[in-house]
């Protein structure tokens, strides 16, 4: 259920931003899917969540994806869990809802 982008709760920081995700690993392709009902963005990671790969994964997929170093990018809370904190360096609330938007073609589906 892709909720509109308003809904997308991210938090402005005095250098940068901070927002909720969920991962969906082992997954065809990394995308963006959208954003889910309490405000958190859904991502979806090839990698596979054992021995970290998949939080390894994650940070250098949103260092692509927001155009900030991957040491900018950092996982605050749930580092062993779907749903995570993220907090990145050097953006803006707007850059990030802007580079954030689900992928063209990626639907989500809610038994993920």
């Amino acid at each position: 259920m892709n909720r509109k982008l308003e809904d997308f709760n991210i938090t402005d920081r005095r250098h940068g931003a901070a927002f909720a995700v969920r991962i969906v690993t082992r997954a065809p392709r990394d995308e963006v899917v959208g954003v889910q009902e309490g405000g958190s963005v859904k991502i979806r990671l090839t990698a596979s969540p054992s021995e970290g790969q998949a939080n390894i994964a994650l940070i250098k997929f949103l260092s692509a994806r927001l155009g900030v170093p991957e040491s900018a990018v950092e996982i605050v809370a749930g580092q062993d869990r779907r749903d995570k904190m993220i907090s990145v360096e050097g953006i803006s609330v707007e850059d990030v809802e802007e580079r954030l938007k689900p992928d063209e073609g990626a639907v989500d589906d809610d038994s993920e």
